[in-house]
């Protein structure tokens, strides 16, 4: 694959700029971390280079210096809201979070339910998290929040606030998910510290927008094509241009709250120290991209797959028409159409040819394969074997699995599990293809070949199963998908 990104670089300069950033509040820095601290998808496909868990191996490199703190809002546990990627709750992805940061040596301090007013399932998870040793905090509702700053920044507001205790000098505040109070918790911390007379500082990481990238690059757009969901629009940051005469790039959200922010700190510290959003952040993403034109072509190609995966939302009721509007305008002004993606005109072609569904796939090389329906196989199944046999140098007449092998798995989707299609998902010919491999040279060879596919794009002509889907994400493959199911059905499996 094409590289446009230098992550060596980026975890280097990263972690020295937040260092510096602990210096100059003198030895203590609460680090509100947005986005995902590792599996940041997104990052790698626009970045070619970035590395999904680069963040979490950047912190590493000053791992001794960090304590890490979980926000969880409280109405989000009460609710049980999900995470959808996941399928699991805030609650429990909170303890999945403290699993994973804890097995790459990180310490986790604490976790810190806000928004507390009394909610039973906040209370319930408080009492969990007591059972497995771990300590909690809570932190409450403020009226007035976020606007009336005096009582915010006072006994009655942040001083109701139980005080978390830490211990190190980089304190990373993170989430399971958005609206879980990160700020708020940083800035409670800092007014309770410095009631106890200790220095300390805050600041923001956010990898996207790139604040020093121009408001319509590609990129940015791709971030604002990421959230339209959340109605984010990246602008150029006003308080930026006219304290330093620069432009820098935020979005809005950052923007709005910058001046009650800035209240805020000035009551906690008798000043600001920043006069601008981009002044809080430590992100130094822009520095290291190596090739523009690689970039551009990558966030070009994520447009293309967010459009598609909000027209399927759209078909699925799960979003309004209005959503996909916002797209097509963000594919507008990034001069984007869906040609820089030829899988895409692939896939419907053998769709046509056919008469039923089918996939394609662009290779590492530029080459398309296709895949289509079968009595056997779904086309996944077969776009997934057409792809593997190409880049393990195997004839397209072989068959990787003897039909022999296929046709009583087939019969027992149908017979004994009761499904009404017995043609193979993509995860069930893996599983075949690796009982073959232990009799078949080139069905290992195949088996070998999948860690190519990596970073590959495919498309279907339908929507496609979530098992498919799910098979194709663990493979690193970017899938995409026309707006329209297989069968005119009424109710759709997911």
């Amino acid at each position: 694959m094409k590289i446009g990104f230098d992550c060596e670089k980026y975890m280097t300069i990263q972690s020295r700029n937040i260092r510096e950033r602990i210096e100059k509040f003198g030895g203590k820095l609460y680090l509100e971390f947005g986005g995902k601290l590792f599996d940041d998808y997104h990052a790698s496909r626009v970045l070619p280079g970035f590395e999904p868990d680069a963040k979490i191996k950047m912190l590493a490199i000053i791992k001794d210096e960090v304590e890490i703190i979980i926000a969880i809002n409280a109405d989000d546990i009460e609710k049980n809201k999900l995470r959808g990627d996941l399928g699991i709750g805030y609650d429990d992805d909170t303890l999945r979070l403290i699993d994973i940061f804890r097995s790459l040596g990180f310490y986790v301090g604490s976790v810190v339910i806000t928004r507390y007013a009394g909610q039973p399932g906040a209370d319930k998870f408080r009492r969990r998290l007591g059972d497995l040793g771990m300590k909690s905090f809570l932190h409450y509702s403020i009226p007035g929040y976020p606007s009336d700053v005096q009582t915010i920044v006072s006994d009655e507001g942040f001083g109701k606030n139980e005080f978390i205790e830490t211990e190190r000098p980089l304190v990373v505040v993170t989430a399971p998910g958005p609206g879980s109070g990160k700020m708020a918790t940083c800035l409670s911390q800092l007014y309770h510290e410095n009631k106890r007379g200790i220095k300390a500082g805050y600041a923001k990481f956010e990898t996207f927008p790139v604040w020093n990238l121009p408001l319509k690059h590609p990129v940015n757009i791709a971030y604002e094509s990421a959230t339209a969901d959340l109605d984010d629009v990246n602008m150029i940051d006003p308080f930026h241009l006219e304290a330093y005469g620069q432009t820098a790039v935020n979005y809005n959200r950052d923007v709005e709250i910058f001046p009650v922010l800035q209240a805020m700190m000035t009551e906690i510290l008798g000043e600001c120290p920043y006069k601008s959003p981009t002044d809080m952040g430590v992100n130094m993403v822009g520095f290291c991209i190596t090739d523009d034109d690689v970039c551009n072509e990558a966030a070009g190609k994520e447009m293309i797959r967010r459009y598609f995966s909000a027209a399927k939302d759209v078909a699925s009721h799960n979003a309004p028409k209005e959503l996909l509007a916002k797209h097509e305008l963000l594919l507008q002004q990034a001069h984007v159409t869906r040609e820089i993606c030829p899988a895409i005109a692939a896939s419907l072609k053998k769709a046509e040819e056919t008469g039923k569904p089918a996939g394609a796939m662009e290779l590492p090389d530029g080459t398309i394969v296709t895949g289509k329906t079968s009595s056997l196989l779904g086309a996944s199944a077969a776009l997934l074997l057409n792809a593997i046999k190409y880049l393990a140098g195997i004839d397209d007449n072989i068959d990787l699995i003897d039909a022999r092998t296929l046709e009583p798995v087939c019969a027992l989707k149908t017979g004994a599990l009761g499904n009404k299609n017995p043609r193979l998902h993509s995860d069930e010919v893996l599983v075949a293809l690796a009982a073959s491999s232990v009799y078949s040279d080139e069905a290992k060879a195949a088996v070998n070949a999948l860690p190519l596919l990596r970073g590959c794009d495919a498309h279907f002509s339908v929507i496609l199963s979530s098992v498919d889907e799910k098979t194709f994400k663990k493979l690193g493959i970017n899938t995409s998908c026309e707006p329209k199911y297989e069968k005119r059905s009424l109710y759709h499996r997911k």
